[in-house]
């Protein structure tokens, strides 16, 4: 018969030990996950600018299955801009919300043609002021095309944080700034990337995969999915969702 782990009881701590505790999740995590990275598949800053802004409502997976067809067919930002809207509408139909994204993928080439000579720019107040780039999505492309640090705060990254007792903060910049204080500039990435594997493989957001999580010592959320080792266990993914 299988037991059930129940973690120490958690006293309220300084900021101080908060910092300590959330540097050691990061590396039980970062143990947890040594494969941990970006699930889009790219090959250069343009190509993961698009596929981030693809990614939008839909799962990795498929936008990686729809990525080769795409850059053979428009592989630069003034190829893309000058694409059929049928045709790229075509391309982008398993995506889901193919029209609107079409529409963003066009005007998002176009700018970067007109305003920074085809070239993605490695600076996030530039960055930003593309169409259909936030934060988020500039964040993505410093930290894995130009190995600049930045924090990606998507669904799974904000879930993480508020379980782990990190902040309360629900705003995705507040979140972003709040982390960022509690982690060497250098860690921002790969936290964010320890974090959202962790999200998508055992921290769901509806069952979370508590009793076989590997930092449930230092989470003040433990029990807020199965405790029992087997149920658990049945939970945990070998990778993200389709």
């Amino acid at each position: 018969m299988s037991t059930t782990r129940v973690p120490p009881v958690r006293e309220p701590t300084s900021r101080t030990s908060l910092v300590r505790r959330a540097r050691k999740v990061d590396r039980v995590l970062a143990e947890t996950y040594p494969d941990a990275r970006c699930e889009l598949d790219f090959d250069d800053p343009f190509q993961l600018l698009v596929v981030t802004v693809l990614s939008a409502q839909t799962t990795d997976r498929r936008v990686n299955a729809v990525r080769p067809i795409l850059f053979a067919a428009y592989p630069d930002p003034a190829a893309m801009a000058a694409a059929p809207r049928e045709h790229l509408e075509q391309l982008l139909g398993p995506l889901g919300f193919f029209r609107q994204k079409t529409e963003t993928v066009l005007k998002l080439s176009a700018a970067l043609v007109e305003r920074y000579d085809g070239q993605v720019p490695p600076k996030l107040e530039e960055l930003v002021t593309l169409p259909g780039v936030g934060r988020k999505t500039a964040n993505v492309v410093l930290g894995n095309a130009f190995d600049i640090p930045g924090i990606t705060v998507d669904t799974h990254f904000g879930r993480l944080v508020r379980r782990l007792g990190w902040t309360e903060e629900t705003d995705a910049v507040k979140v972003e700034h709040a982390i960022g204080a509690l982690f060497p500039k250098r860690d921002w990435t790969m936290l964010s990337h320890h974090l959202i594997w962790h999200g998508r493989r055992r921290c769901h957001a509806k069952k979370p995969a508590c009793g076989a999580c590997p930092v449930a010592r230092w989470c003040p959320s433990y029990g807020t999915g199965p405790t029992d080792p087997e149920v658990a266990a049945a939970l945990v993914r070998t990778e993200g969702p389709a």
